[in-house]
């Protein structure tokens, strides 16, 4: 796990965004017809469950930085974090959704999923091995109760 909190999630959405938009241009096959108010209506609740998420960090005076989960003093379990682990992700799992309905090919859902695939392995989980060895029981218990995702 080489890779594994090395790059900041921000430029992983980044090149994702980048590769749907060539996958799009060089296979442009299986077009789907999203309605243009679609797209902006799942980008905007990427947007607002992300700012929820970063809204509570700040509540708890807990570290944003997801390069060094180390430093967070607490596990924050409230808002957002009842519903979802991982609210920044999953909004920005979002935006590359409505990425994906905007420009139209099929193929760009692959970005999704090897978006969410990276993000999971080299992110979320060596994140949650800090946690739980920084937490122990109470961030074990916290897992069983709310989904790493949805």
């Amino acid at each position: 796990m080489r890779l594994a909190l090395k790059i900041p999630p921000p430029i992983i959405l980044a090149i994702a965004a980048v590769v749907m938009s060539l996958l799009a241009k060089l296979l442009p096959v299986g077009l789907l017809n999203a309605p243009f108010w679609l797209p902006i209506l799942v980008a905007l609740a990427g947007i607002y469950i992300a700012i929820l998420g970063v809204q509570e960090f700040r509540r708890a005076k807990t570290t944003l930085n997801p390069l060094s989960p180390n430093q967070t003093n607490q596990i924050v379990q409230s808002g957002i974090f009842t519903k979802t682990r991982n609210p920044m992700y999953l909004g920005m799992a979002l935006v590359l959704c409505a990425w994906a309905l905007w420009l139209g090919a099929v193929i760009t859902w692959l970005g999704v999923v090897l978006f969410v695939a990276y993000i999971t392995y080299f992110q979320i989980i060596p994140e949650e091995q800090i946690l739980s060895k920084k937490f122990g029981d109470d961030f074990v218990a916290y897992c069983q109760k709310v989904r790493r995702w949805l």
